[in-house]
């Protein structure tokens, strides 16, 4: 009988955001993040609502990830988990004590603080707005207004992909790529640096697949799952990648999307690293797309350079005559 996959109850008193994400990074490191869930237990805010997420727990054999700012809650987690026989893990408590010993003073102790109505919280919001209204094509006329736009076969991780990064504030579209259909004509209109292009091996999309199947109880023979089908996608995707050289190709094969977030991050921000904020923030009506100056010409620069080197020069002179003693007449 093939073992239940591992659960992992993410318990907040405020959103459950960090908890839950703290779960699936872990679950990731045992190639669990398929099979395994992470439930968000949200605003607990009495011992007696906690004592009974653990209860429950332990009904169903969790591990508890918790981040718990309330100082009374703090303190009789331990106590309750043990109590119930449930294995709880503290993933903000260290790092507040070590804070409130570094800085020498006791933390306010206040639920939810980091999730306050910030501008940044506003674009948060505003982002995974905009990448579920263009996920998986939908919405093509906006594709100018991403930030970034993620382009690959089918189960290549593209909508949990926007999801993720829209959630760090970036407006993502996702445009999946099918090879007896073209790809949407407004995809031209966005700058080549922003598009990302999902690369995946045979193999791991078969096994995707498949899983993907079970679920959907499809019927085991279909061309959906099956490898040649596969071979011949990824071929026709290679070749569409390899059309548009400005396109940044990312591999997600065996990679958690935590991990495949971070190489489109950093390639991003490769791109673009003068982006104080993500394009795309302002009011939907007027938003345009994003245009990066030309650099400027070799000549221009060393031009430039020979003005600033010419003024330096002459405050230096300047300052020198100001500071040599007069002559007296007659000497």
């Amino acid at each position: 009988m093939k073992p239940s996959p591992p659960v992992i109850l993410a318990i907040s008193d405020a959103t459950g955001e960090t908890s839950e994400q703290a779960g699936k990074a872990a679950l990731a490191q045992f190639g669990l993040q398929e099979e395994s869930t992470v439930r968000m237990v949200s605003n607990i805010r009495t011992v007696a609502a906690l004592e009974e997420t653990l209860i429950e727990a332990h009904r169903i054999d969790a591990l508890v990830v918790y981040t718990l700012v309330t100082r009374e809650l703090r303190h009789v987690v331990r106590e309750l988990a043990e109590r119930h026989h449930v294995t709880a893990v503290d993933l903000i408590g260290g790092i507040i004590r070590g804070l409130a010993e570094h800085l020498g003073r006791a933390p306010l102790s206040v639920p939810g603080l980091s999730h306050e109505l910030t501008e940044e919280y506003f674009r948060r919001i505003a982002a995974v707005e905009f990448a579920v209204n263009q996920d998986d094509g939908k919405n093509p006329q906006n594709l100018h207004r991403a930030d970034l736009v993620l382009v690959g076969i089918s189960r290549t991780s593209k909508t949990p992909l926007s999801n993720y990064l829209a959630n760090r504030g970036l407006k993502v579209a996702n445009v999946p790529f099918v090879p007896e259909l073209p790809l949407p004509r407004e995809l031209a209109n966005v700058d080549p640096r922003r598009i990302f292009a999902l690369r995946i091996n045979a193999v791991t999309l078969k096994n995707i697949r498949q899983t993907r199947m079970e679920k959907l109880r499809m019927q085991p023979g279909s061309d959906y799952g099956d490898l040649g089908k596969i071979r011949r996608e990824i071929s026709h995707a290679r070749r569409l990648f390899d059309e548009h050289p400005n396109w940044t190709q990312v591999d997600v094969s065996r990679k958690a999307v935590e991990e495949a977030a971070t190489t489109v991050l950093e390639a991003y921000r490769a791109h673009f690293p003068l982006d104080g904020a993500p394009t795309g923030t302002q009011d939907d009506a007027v938003s345009a797309p994003t245009s990066t100056p030309p650099p400027q010409t070799p000549s221009k620069r060393k031009g430039a350079g020979k003005k600033a080197a010419s003024k330096k020069s002459a405050r230096k002179n300047a300052t020198r005559k100001r500071a040599a003693p007069k002559k007296k007449a007659g000497k």
